[in-house]
């Protein structure tokens, strides 16, 4: 099963600069002095400061990769523009060849520093800020109160009995089922704390009402 073969314009343009810019650094280098294989291995150096620096951008746009880029670029292009007929390649001038022969060393140089770098990291995107905490005020903690006695309706009004006759005393049944339940309550923490039951004088005290009614909710507690 054959498969078609696409032609890349950009791939294709890429070899022929690619081709023309080694034989351009080969014929440079030869000029300066530099002969047999070491001629050809100024090119490759080139080439190869150029794809340290080509990865180096891909992750990171530092000044040092943007730094050996123009330093590989100058030596490129230069040795284009050089060999075009500028510059007389039998009577190359002595600071051309200590370039040509520091060329190695700086090469060395950049490679080492684009290798071994650090990248700066990746900028951490912002956690989302935590929810506020709500201040909590203290606040004194508030006596227990009693619950409000429904005030009674008042009796009706009796004849008056003779002043020597007895007053008659509370009836149970006047007292408010709420009022009992709060006594209660008192009655049973009071044992619970003194070990005994509590007396009228203390259940007065502690609910504020008046002797008669609070011995009226003795009554009911026993």
């Amino acid at each position: 099963m054959s498969r078609s073969i696409r032609i890349d314009a950009v791939l294709i343009q890429a070899m022929i600069a690619g081709a023309l810019s080694f034989a351009h650094l080969h014929d440079l280098a030869e000029a300066a002095g530099q002969t047999g294989w070491k001629a050809w291995a100024y090119p490759v150096s080139v080439d190869l400061l150029l794809v340290a620096v080509w990865r180096r951008l891909r992750t990171e746009r530092s000044k040092l990769a943007w730094f050996w880029f123009l330093v590989a670029l100058v030596a490129s292009l230069g040795a284009n523009i050089a060999t075009a007929g500028l510059l007389d390649l039998d009577h190359v001038p002595a600071w051309l060849r200590i370039l040509v022969a520091g060329w190695p060393a700086l090469a060395f140089l950049g490679g080492t520093l684009l290798a071994h770098t650090p990248t700066d990291p990746a900028p951490a995107l912002d956690p989302e800020p935590a929810p506020r905490p709500v201040p909590v005020v203290d606040r004194p903690e508030q006596p227990e109160q009693a619950p409000e006695i429904p005030t009674p309706e008042p009796a009706p009004v009796l004849p008056q009995a003779p002043s020597s006759a007895v007053p008659p005393k509370t009836s149970a049944a006047a007292v408010p089922p709420a009022l009992v339940d709060h006594a209660r309550k008192l009655a049973t923490e009071h044992r619970t704390r003194t070990g005994t039951d509590i007396d009228t004088a203390t259940l007065r005290a502690r609910l504020g009402v008046p002797e008669d009614l609070a011995g009226a909710i003795i009554a009911q507690l026993a």
